[in-house]
């Protein structure tokens, strides 16, 4: 199937409903986002007139200047992946696989694909971009948001793959208990590229009793938010995954 990206309403309206969704529905399950999304798009096929507005009103729409691109994407004989292939050079050479997030540290275009709901694992090869998704995770519900992530990265000029070093406070240790490790891997995965967005970072400085012990960084060092940005968000995600 051919997609073509470049000035569609439906599909931009199809990433912004997707796009609200996975950011601001964070405590849904999968199959509770897959079913919100599958109403949204209900209620945007059934009206011809003034859809977005009709759907999010607050939101508007620019149509700002990019390239254009037009993304494929063949199925593979795992039902569960599939190939979107952008018409551009992914990787000069070679290939490269990144199993989970957490492995993602130097591709900006995979890191972004993992925060995705539902993305399991990624692949880059020559010409085209292979996404596993989990298989509770309906194609329909990811699918724009993955068009999406790569139109985004491609119109940012941004390396496929970076020299970046992966962070040494988040590293698995020898030593680091299970607990430790799964703490880590939220923080690199989920709440370290959110505290990024506004221009912050976060130090892991250790698990004591119960208690994580954070650096905030950057913007977020110093800033009168930061209490709330901890409570109400990394101390709530945290206690989601990690109970211990």
């Amino acid at each position: 199937q051919d997609i073509s990206i470049n000035n569609q309403e439906e599909m931009l309206t199809r990433r912004l409903i997707s796009r609200v969704i996975q950011n601001n529905c964070a405590s849904l399950s999968i199959n509770h986002k897959s079913t919100l999304l599958k109403r949204f798009y209900s209620l945007h096929h059934s009206s011809n007139a003034r859809r977005t507005t009709t759907i999010i009103p607050s939101l508007q729409l620019f149509k700002v200047p990019q390239r254009n691109m037009f993304v494929r994407v063949q199925t593979t004989p795992n039902e569960d992946s599939l190939k979107f292939l952008p018409g551009e050079i992914v990787l000069e050479k070679g290939s490269v696989e990144f199993p989970n997030a957490k492995s993602a540290f130097k591709s900006p275009l995979a890191r972004a694909l993992f925060q995705i709901d539902g993305v399991k694992q990624v692949y880059f090869a020559r010409d085209f971009i292979s996404v596993n998704k989990q298989t509770e995770v309906d194609w329909e519900t990811i699918k724009p948001v993955i068009f999406g992530v790569i139109i985004d990265h491609y119109n940012s000029n941004t390396p496929i793959i970076t020299e970046e070093q992966e962070r040494q406070d988040t590293a698995i240790q020898e030593g680091d208990s299970e607990v430790v490790q799964m703490i880590k891997e939220i923080l690199d995965t989920r709440i370290r590229p959110a505290v990024q967005e506004d221009g912050g970072d976060i130090e892991y400085r250790g698990f004591e009793e119960g208690i994580v012990l954070l650096k905030m960084q950057g913007s977020c060092s110093g800033c009168s938010s930061s209490a709330v940005t901890l409570k109400s968000g990394i101390e709530r995600m945290l206690m989601h995954w990690v109970p211990e």
